[in-house]
């Protein structure tokens, strides 16, 4: 690990046997693929149940690491770790375990998720999240008259409601579709604001109209931090949308080249709000959830092209929020501060 990096993000395709040397330093990790490791790490771990694709491999490993010593923790139904400056933590919420009438049990788990995950920043005193990752059981479902994302979306909001947290102050976030289990979300929080960026191209997601459920999605489109010597831009998950509609409908390779157009927008929007350095397409790291397997190799082909060889990118099958978007594209890239 460079130890000049507050944070430090690193794959791997191997399933560790051992604990790894510096474990001491790990802030978190996701476990991407249809099987969970054979044993639950000592630090917070989202395991993502999507298939890779275009890969042999079965799981993958992607960790976060700090410079500082991290402490593990568990409150609640969350699971999470923390130095000085950054926290990381999980929560899972088996949504039939909710005793509210079967019609609120998915907007229940959301609000009490979301409710212990505000209740321990207030506790430990790390009062900005910068980043969610929410992963939800049959999406694009409808359920007692209301697609599952919306009901989803009405529990974020009424927790971000509970705890007075502005909405417009929203971190960057992805909602995704899994085909089973429970809800499952991961958080990184500090002590520090970031800086949230929205798309001129788009309206911001808590203010879409009411066509999109009876509440809308709480989440910004980008969030810039600065971290001692380092900067970090997360960009949310980012489809084939301008204004508010779905562009493209059936067109898995416009909407890539669609969903591009908006992360470029989003960097140069990153530069005006104090981004240090320029970042390019090719220097992201990038998560692609694809709808429908067959369409891997043209997203894939069609991504190659545009970044080239810099690409660095994990293609994993899921359902997007909405059911007419065929793929969805988040990404991270860190710069040093001048």
């Amino acid at each position: 690990m460079s130890s000049h990096h507050a944070l430090q993000f690193i794959q791997t395709r191997e399933v560790p046997s051992t604990q790894p040397r510096d474990a001491s330093h790990i802030l978190g990790m996701f476990d991407l693929g249809d099987a969970a490791l054979p044993q639950a790490p000592p630090w917070p771990c989202q395991h993502i149940a999507m298939p890779l694709l275009g890969k042999p491999d079965t799981s993958l490993q992607e960790y976060w690491y700090s410079k500082h010593t991290c402490h593990p923790g568990h409150i609640g139904d969350i699971h999470f770790s923390r130095n000085a400056e950054v926290m990381f933590g999980v929560i899972d919420i088996d949504e039939s375990s909710m005793p509210t009438t079967a019609e609120q049990q998915l907007q229940s788990a959301a609000e009490t998720a979301y409710r212990q995950i505000f209740a321990l920043l207030q506790q430990q005193d790390f009062p900005y999240l910068w980043r969610m990752w929410n992963y939800i059981p049959r999406i694009n479902q409808i359920e007692h008259g209301l697609e599952r994302y919306r009901q989803f979306n009405i529990g974020r909001h009424q927790a971000f409601a509970a705890y007075t947290r502005p909405v417009g102050m929203s971190p960057a976030a992805c909602a995704l579709g899994t085909q089973a289990g429970k809800v499952s979300i991961a958080f990184m929080a500090g002590r520090s604001p970031a800086t949230g960026i929205e798309n001129p191209r788009q309206i911001s997601a808590f203010a879409y109209p009411v066509e999109y459920g009876p509440r809308s999605p709480t989440f910004t489109r980008a969030a810039l931090l600065d971290l001692e010597e380092e900067q970090w831009l997360f960009i949310s998950g980012t489809a084939s949308i301008v204004g508010h509609q779905t562009l493209h409908s059936g067109d898995v390779m416009a909407q890539t080249q669609e969903s591009m157009r908006n992360i470029a927008v989003l960097l140069e929007q990153a530069k005006i709000a104090g981004l240090n350095q320029t970042i390019t397409l090719p220097e992201l790291e990038y998560r692609v959830y694809i709808r429908h397997p067959a369409d891997y190799p043209q997203v894939a082909a069609s991504l190659s092209q545009q970044l080239g060889k810099r690409l660095n990118a994990v293609y994993v099958e899921a359902d997007i929020c909405r059911a007419d978007l065929l793929v969805e594209i988040e990404a991270h890239g860190r710069v040093a501060r001048g």
